[in-house]
């Protein structure tokens, strides 16, 4: 079965990474536009495939358009594409973020085309990193009726899984994506940060915390985020919690409250895990509620 051709428009990690990923999986890639073309040449001298820092000039002649851009960039680049007459009857025009709608390509519908979202849920460093990512990852899939389809099979295509999500959802979505990812690396930093107190550098404190964290994600895919828990708000140790909030005096009060505001959540966890009663958890939750207000 023939595959559409492609169009890259933004020559970055995500960008490119699809550029080569789906090429190899037999798409043809009609070019690559991005605003520094040295960006979109890196990618397209390998594809063999025109470059250019003039989108309308290679999603003219493609069958689906990716706008891999930086979100604020999107619907200007749309727009702007549709302007010039870079949009046509019958194409699909995809974007990739995490937080916004279909609608943000919306003006290509102007033309005749269709506009939907195809977000992959990972986190990327580089495009070595990206290309290596993607495969077995979920997307996120959202848009016009009669994108789904196409969305659902370039999914398949780079060997990962996908999910349909109303516009509406679109910020919770990427809310939690953010949560799990951007997050866990604050709390990285936070926690290797402790640790250099008592004379550990970063390198050091992560490299002896990353075993336990290891552990921790292998336990939570196993039996589910709640049964995961552990520690002592899972075992009700406010003796414990007490003598970490005492150091905490010294640390600083933003981290006194960070610690405060886990601690309480994770009272909720522990209660829904059934490891503290309703009594334990209001003590807890006494202990931090108490500190916090000390701190104020």
């Amino acid at each position: 079965m023939n595959k559409p051709k492609i169009a890259i428009v933004g020559a970055g990690k995500v960008g490119s990474a699809l550029a080569l990923l789906l090429s190899r999986k037999g798409y043809p890639v009609a070019g690559v536009a991005s605003r520094s073309i040295s960006s979109a040449r890196r990618v397209a001298v390998e594809l063999s495939v025109p470059a250019t820092d003039q989108p309308e000039e290679v999603t003219a002649g493609a069958d689906v358009v990716f706008i891999t851009t930086p979100d604020r960039e999107i619907a200007r680049v749309a727009g702007q594409i549709n302007d010039r007459g870079g949009f046509r009857h019958g194409q699909v025009v995809f974007h990739t973020s995490g937080a916004h709608p279909a609608d943000e390509v919306g003006a290509a519908r102007l033309s005749g085309a269709l506009a939907a979202s195809l977000h992959p849920l990972q986190s990327f460093a580089d495009v070595k990193m990206t290309m290596e990512n993607l495969p077995g990852s979920y997307f996120a899939l959202e848009g016009d009726e009669g994108t789904l389809a196409l969305a659902e099979q370039i999914v398949l295509d780079l060997d990962g899984r996908s999910f349909s999500i109303a516009a509406v959802d679109k910020p919770l979505y990427h809310a939690a994506a953010c949560i799990a990812s951007n997050y866990l690396v604050s709390l990285m930093h936070f926690a290797t940060g402790l640790y250099s107190r008592f004379g550990l550098s970063r390198e050091e404190a992560f490299e002896a915390l990353y075993p336990l964290v290891q552990g921790t994600i292998k336990n939570i895919r196993q039996v589910g985020p709640a049964a995961a828990l552990t520690g002592p708000v899972a075992r009700g140790d406010g003796t414990t919690l007490e003598g970490h909030l005492e150091v905490f005096k010294e640390v600083g009060p933003q981290e006194m409250e960070l610690y405060c505001k886990l601690g309480l959540y994770t009272v909720r966890v522990a209660l829904e895990k059934g490891s503290i009663d309703a009594a334990q958890g209001e003590k807890l939750t006494g202990i931090f509620k108490e500190i916090s207000k000390e701190e104020k």
